[in-house]
């Protein structure tokens, strides 16, 4: 008991003074900012519980704190008797009230929050840093610390007895009160079936929550350049080669399969000639691609984490002359490839048409 009372010293006067629900959403921040950032805890479902509260509840309730620090408490009416209509109808017994309630603090902190984490967005989308994670996280962790702070600063300004308050004592004892002592059997068994209701619906969220369908499971591979600009972009492959010199692509692969996966890659080179066959109504024809010769140029292999994906540099370079040769990458999930692989034993791939020019003898000596 020493030890901890000791500890608890130890922490800044300001933070151990904290409103206990402006603490909430300060440790709220940090958890999220954990559970997002943290190199396991990410992968997790709490990463998606945790971001949903902290995008949609976090800042609007600090921004709320920070304009209303007084307690919406109502004022009591007057007692002498005199109970006069205004003009508009209203009984001037009828209770005035000053800030908002914690009812009202709660719908106008979803509904800031929807308003304030797009604004925020935006604001970004003119800064060098852009719409991504990692600052729109920062982002809205500074609004939600320094909002914070502003209505912890208003709130001590006020006298105590005016300051809001989550009740949490209150609650505390009227429901123990509720729970343990009730008036009649029939309110025993109605507390006892709600609280069953309550573990019930908690129970499925969070189980929905923290155990997702797997859904769909699959894997791609496709084919990447870079452009003047350094992006990376599905466009401007490379088509003509001379025989012995290579041109560099991206090679990216995409894994879903909801586990880490081994994959290996095996590049192909095809000589294939395209037939067209006449359908039965003879209006029509299908192409077939019959190859002539294949020849292995490459494989590769890679381990990558579920969601996760990987480009990898290669350089092409194909040694069978010729117009419309077909290079093929083809994609093994799990690491087994077969003996003479080709495009009907795997569901993954991806093909490249290139004309491949022979190489000249540039050192032949010249005539004359």
């Amino acid at each position: 008991m020493v030890a901890s009372r000791s500890m608890w010293l130890l922490i800044p006067r300001p933070i151990r003074q904290l409103p206990a629900d402006l603490a909430a959403v300060a440790a709220f921040v940090v958890a999220t900012n954990v559970a997002v950032f943290a190199p396991i805890i990410r992968e997790t479902p709490l990463r998606v519980a945790l971001g949903l509260v902290f995008v949609l509840f976090a800042p609007g309730y600090a921004f709320i704190a920070a304009l209303f620090p007084e307690a919406g408490e109502e004022t009591a009416p007057d007692t002498d008797g005199d109970e006069t209509a205004d003009s508009d109808g209203w009984s001037d017994s009828l209770a005035s009230r000053d800030g908002i309630d914690g009812i009202e603090r709660v719908a106008l902190s979803f509904g800031l929050s929807i308003a304030i984490v797009p604004l925020i967005g935006l604001v970004l989308n003119f800064t060098p840093w852009g719409i991504r994670l990692v600052p729109i996280a920062v982002a809205v962790s500074g609004f939600t610390l320094a909002s914070t702070a502003i209505a912890a600063t208003r709130r001590w300004e006020l006298p105590a007895e005016d300051r809001f308050r989550v009740p949490y004592r209150e609650w505390y004892a009227a429901g123990r009160a509720e729970l343990l002592e009730p008036d009649t059997r029939a309110d025993a068994a109605l507390n006892v079936l709600l609280v069953l209701s309550v573990l019930l619906a908690a129970g499925s969220v969070g189980y929905a929550v923290l155990v997702p369908p797997d859904g769909e499971q699959f894997s791609a591979i496709y084919l990447l350049t870079e452009d003047d600009d350094g992006d990376l972009v599905a466009d401007d492959y490379p088509t003509e080669f001379t025989q012995g010199e290579s041109q560099e692509l991206i090679v990216g692969i995409d894994n879903h399969e909801h586990e880490t996966t081994d994959y290996t890659v095996v590049v192909l080179e095809q000589d294939v000639e395209v037939i067209g066959n006449e359908t039965g109504d003879g209006n029509a024809t299908v192409n077939d691609t019959v190859v002539r010769e294949q020849r292995e140029l490459d494989r590769f292999s890679t381990t990558i984490a579920h969601n996760e994906s990987w480009h990898h540099e290669y350089d092409l370079e194909p040694t069978m002359v010729g117009e419309e040769q077909r290079i093929v990458w083809l994609l093994f999930p799990g690491g087994d490839v077969p003996a003479e692989p080709s495009m009907n034993d795997t569901e993954y791939s991806v093909h490249l048409w290139v004309d491949v020019a022979e190489a000249t003898n540039s050192s032949a000596p010249s005539g004359g």
